[in-house]
Formats: C-alpha cells, sequence, structure tokens
C-alpha cells in the first residue's frame, strides 16, 4: 500500500493498527502507520500517522505528517502538515507548519504554527487616534440631536 510523505521511507506503510487491537506504551514507527484500534502512550514516526474513522488515540504524536479522522487525546506535533477530517475529534495541542481543518472537525486546544516569538501581538491605538475617534462619535451624535430638537 503507497501512502507517504516522506519519500526516504520508500513511500510504504509498514503498520496498521488494526480495528480490535489494544496497544499500550511507546509506539516508534519508522514509515508510515495507520491507526484503526486503540494506541494508549506516544507515537513517534518518521513519515505519516493517519488516525482512521475508527481509532482512538489516547497520546502524544510526533510523525512528519499526521491525518485524523477518528478522536485523539493527545498533543499533535507534525513536522509539515496536520489534517483533521470532517468527523475527528481532537482534545491537545497542535504544532505544525500546515494545517487543514474540514467543516465538522472538532478541536479542543491551542495550535502553534510558527517557531520563535509571536509576530501577532496586539498594539494600541495611541492617545491621538483613540481622541480623535471620540470627537467624531460625539460630533454626530450632537448632530443628530440638534436635527431632532428642530
Amino acid at each position: 500500500m503507497k501512502y507517504s510523505a516522506n519519500k526516504n521511507d520508500g513511500g510504504v506503510m509498514n503498520t496498521i493498527v488494526g480495528k480490535d487491537t489494544v496497544f499500550t506504551g511507546t509506539f516508534d514507527i519508522k514509515g508510515a502507520v495507520r491507526v484503526d484500534g486503540t494506541v494508549k502512550g506516544k507515537i513517534i514516526c518518521t513519515d505519516t500517522v493517519t488516525i482512521g474513522a475508527s481509532g482512538y488515540v489516547e497520546a502524544d504524536i510526533e510523525a512528519t505528517a499526521v491525518v485524523v479522522a477518528g478522536k485523539v487525546m493527545g498533543n499533535l506535533n507534525a513536522s509539515e502538515r496536520l489534517e483533521l477530517q470532517a468527523k475527528s475529534d481532537v482534545e491537545g495541542d497542535i504544532k505544525t507548519k500546515s494545517l487543514i481543518v474540514e467543516q465538522g472537525a472538532i478541536f479542543c486546544g491551542s495550535c502553534r504554527m510558527k517557531e520563535g516569538k509571536h509576530s501577532m501581538k496586539f498594539i494600541p491605538p495611541d492617545e491621538k487616534n483613540e481622541q480623535e475617534r471620540k470627537d467624531k462619535s460625539l460630533f454626530g451624535k450632537e448632530k443628530e440631536t440638534e436635527e431632532v430638537k428642530k
């Protein structure tokens, strides 16, 4: 089965966790993995981690790419891409370069898509501009009041 984000691993999905399988512990995979069962602990993957619709993961995930269609309770660190499909349910923090969220996906946590200092800071208006805005709004109200009195 060809399915890979990393061409260096041969492009082969070499690990599948079946629907009725339960794995507990650290799952360290070279290549891609698909989870249709349950994994509790930690997943470390050199390629793509796919959580199928029946998949339940209670673990932190570190991978090149992560695709979620099932439920994940844990932090996701995808160095390249993270996709939350329509019926996915994720509770945890996300760190990735590229995020795709389909309509219907549920996400509860924080998302970080940039390294270093956060560049989007609130810039308070300077006092002069704030006073001008107040004057304009007062002028508009006074004008309306004068017209109503006439």
